[in-house]
């Protein structure tokens, strides 16, 4: 008899039945994340920042994936399971977000994020390689490509910031309302309506990970809010760098996104001076490298690897 229960959740409760509650669970769990897609966890310090990052070694092209706001490194972690074996992977946690330093008073812009990720690649040796980002990590991905355009193969962006977009997302007409951003987190319960709000299908989490995270956010949401701040006072910089970018550029949107309309594919259309193909996906939120990590991999690996998802 088959069973019903997804693979994600046949797996994790068999993790349930060998180790039972541990204190760690939330850490084991997100280990077994990463060495299911191959990715080794890592430290660097670069300019006294340190920095901690997964790597998937691969012999082929190389991929640098930034996150979003109030994210981290683990949000390409079942995205990288589904590309090939040679596509290398580096998915660092930006100073200020996961395991990374976070000192007070540094500028965490995206421009500044930009600059620093410059030096990160630098430092790690890295001459050319395609850069995607999502979110914020989009936006910051779009800048590096502006100011650092002899070292980007191709540019990946997913539901970015740093654009205006000519229809409001409904994120953007709460906050104009003068109500809190939707992406800061109250309390535990809190952490569901923004699932809700971010997917349109949220990811399966086991509840050991659900609350960790939950809890994480709510800790993160001070610190979290200073910098949402900081970017909101920077406006949309990306915007003013679009006619520097000179790789091709593959854009893919959720088109239920809440936090940033897909319309801002309509002003890259007009303002980028590359080649540009965009993807609309149905059904689908902010993130769809997390949402539906198997597609968004496919659509990224041909876009490596043929120069093209048409």
């Amino acid at each position: 008899m088959k069973s019903n229960l997804k693979p994600n959740r046949l797996f994790y409760l068999s993790i349930f039945a060998l180790l039972g509650c541990a204190s760690q669970l939330h850490k084991t769990g997100i280990s077994l994340e990463r060495y299911r897609s191959d990715l080794e966890t890592k430290s660097i310090v670069v300019e006294d920042l340190e920095w901690k990052y997964t790597e998937k070694t691969g012999n082929g092209e190389t991929l640098l994936v930034v996150h979003g706001f109030g994210g981290d490194k683990d949000h390409w972690t079942r995205f990288t399971r589904h590309l090939p074996k040679n596509i290398r992977v580096i998915a660092p946690d930006l100073p200020g977000f996961g395991d990374s330093s976070k000192p007070e008073g540094m500028d965490y812009t995206q421009e500044a994020q930009s600059i620093r990720l410059q030096k990160f690649t630098e430092t790690l040796g890295l001459k050319e390689f395609h850069i995607a980002g999502n979110s914020m990590g989009g936006g910051i991905a779009g800048i590096f490509a502006a100011k650092f355009p002899k070292q980007v193969k191709s540019l990946i962006l997913f539901d970015n910031a740093g654009i205006k977009s000519p229809v409001p997302s409904e994120m953007q007409t709460i906050v104009l309302s003068g109500k809190e951003s939707p992406l800061l987190v109250k309390d535990k319960e809190d952490f569901d309506r923004l699932l809700r709000f971010t997917f349109v299908n949220p990811p399966y989490l086991p509840g050991f990970l659900k609350t960790y995270f939950a809890e994480k956010s709510v800790a993160n949401r001070n610190w979290n809010a200073h910098i949402l701040e900081q970017i909101r006072k920077e406006g949309f910089f990306l915007e003013s760098q679009l006619s520097k970018i000179q790789s091709p550029c593959l854009t893919i949107w959720g088109k239920e996104d809440k936090v940033i309309h897909y319309s801002v594919m309509e002003v890259l259309q007009k303002k980028l001076k590359t080649k540009l193909e965009t993807v609309l996906l149905e059904g689908m939120g902010h993130a769809p490298m997390i949402e539906d990590p198997k597609l968004s991999a496919k659509l990224v690996q041909d876009w490596i690897l043929n120069g093209t998802v048409k």
